[in-house]
């Protein structure tokens, strides 16, 4: 390839993966905008409001190890191809839904392109680009990542307060046939770095079987079928784990957690960070429509607080990341997380808008200054060869945090209003559960300062320390 098609290759792999960046936090934060209206419609129960976030959610978890791994044996570029056809059209189906039943399924096959996409974009761009140019273009890719996060709120809002809940995902359809005319026309070549490897089956579907196990007994509980479900989920957890490490290639490396204790508090302390942080919007946005009684576009524009602030500090946060030690900066980040957390506990009907909104702001200051330099401590935590490994995983924890914070929501509900719609009658016992949900998440946040302070030094990769750092 010479000189000026590789130019141009990198030029369109960086678009393709930016708006794919983009589209998927964009989906997820205008949705949870959108719910009350979804409700509305089809005159739907909390608790099934929450499986339209989480529906999606669970199959991006899923699917996105099993998914990657096939990615790196039959090539990132063809799975990445499927990944955004699939994502196109479930969209397109999303907008069609006659009933919440349809809308479920359809959330649940975008959420099986949106992992096709999340396993593979990121890997193509690192394939495309040289060491010495991949901090830029990552960078980029992290910054349409919280430009996503930040104008969900608004434009779904708007799209929803104007045009109805289903133009939410109808305006995804352009930007998703940018992306296929590019990929088709005009991006070349193909990366498969795992050539041959067997795929681990059995490991991939007892992974899968176990997260869909421990999600749906967490709605079902306190019924003993909803027990069960959740001791199988969690047995399938544990009987994964020992499958992979016995697997000459397995779907995921456990000795990256097992050998390399940077790279294994800092994942740890990523899972915390979004489990006690992403249903943060989903109930804010419930609370602001259905007990202060905004318009969707009045409460996306409140809710936009945290990731406009993610946004203007997380990069000065990364630059710090490499003078100070990452884990000080992230501990102090979910410290601060938890201050922001305190005042949501005392939710009432008569809290005013700009004390939410102070509250979005600290949640989002600190969140920035524990994401960057995160991802840094686990970067810095391995070799080279093993970046594409540890960002899928860095993923994977991401997805799975989101989806227990879902599922905590979803129990939470599910015990204190069970199959109810958030009517003013029922508004004292969703306040109640808002009040637990938020001593859970400020719980869980203070549990993970000591899983961040519990990594060892920054760059365990250039101490040559772990089998996996040298």
């Amino acid at each position: 390839m010479d000189k000026t098609v590789d130019n141009t290759n990198k030029k369109v792999a960086l678009i393709v993966a930016t708006l794919s960046a983009f589209l998927t936090p964009y989906m997820a934060s205008s949705v949870n905008i959108a719910l009350p209206s979804i409700g509305e419609e089809f005159s739907v129960d909390a608790l099934l409001l929450g499986w339209v976030a989480t529906s999606y959610l669970l199959s991006s978890v899923m699917f996105l190890v099993p998914l990657g791994k096939i990615a790196d044996i039959y090539g990132r570029k063809k799975i990445f191809t499927y990944g955004i056809l699939i994502y196109t059209i479930s969209s397109l189906l999303c907008t069609f839904s006659a009933s919440i039943a349809y809308l479920l399924c359809f959330r649940v096959l975008q959420g099986i392109g949106s992992a096709m996409i999340f396993g593979t974009c990121i890997a193509i761009l690192t394939s495309v680009f040289p060491l010495k140019e991949r901090g830029k273009v990552l960078g980029i890719n992290v910054a349409a990542t919280y430009l996503g996060l930040s104008l969900g709120p608004i434009v779904g809002g708007v799209l929803t307060q104007y045009f109805g809940w289903r133009s939410i995902f109808l305006v995804n359809i352009p930007f998703c046939l940018l992306i296929i005319i590019l990929v088709f026309w005009k991006l070349e070549g193909e990366w498969a770095e795992a050539i041959g490897e067997k795929f681990d089956l059995t490991g991939s579907l007892i992974f899968s079987a176990a997260i869909v196990s421990t999600m749906y007994g967490l709605s079902l509980i306190p019924s003993m079928q909803g027990v069960w479900l959740l001791i199988a989920g969690i047995s399938g957890i544990l009987l994964f784990i020992w499958w992979e490490k016995r697997m000459e290639n397995p779907v995921l490396n456990i000795n990256l957690f097992t050998k390399n204790r940077v790279f294994a508090f800092s994942n740890l302390a990523a899972l915390i960070n979004y489990s006690a942080t992403h249903a943060v919007g989903f109930l804010l946005s419930l609370y602001l429509q259905y007990i202060k009684g905004l318009e969707p576009k009045s409460a996306g524009l409140i809710l936009v607080a945290q990731p406009i602030v993610m946004a203007f500090f997380s990069p000065l946060a990364g630059r710090l990341s490499d003078k100070i030690d990452p884990k000080i900066l992230a501990s102090s980040g979910m410290g601060i997380i938890c201050v922001g957390l305190i005042p949501l506990i005392f939710l009432n009907t008569s809290t005013s808008l700009l004390f939410i909104i102070f509250s979005l702001a600290v949640l989002g200051f600190g969140f920035a200054l524990f994401s960057s330099p995160n991802t840094n401590a686990i970067m810095s935590s391995v070799q080279k060869n093993f970046y594409g490994i540890a960002s899928a995983t860095l993923a994977t924890m991401r997805l799975i945090g989101q989806l227990f914070s879902m599922g905590i929501v979803m129990l939470i509900l599910a015990l204190n209003m069970g199959k109810t719609q958030i009517t003013p009658e029922y508004h004292p016992l969703f306040l109640f559960s808002l009040k637990i949900l938020f001593v859970i998440f400020l719980l869980l946040c203070f549990c993970g300062i000591f899983a961040s302070l519990a990594r060892g030094k920054k760059n365990n990769r250039d101490a040559g320390t772990g089998p996996l750092s040298h």
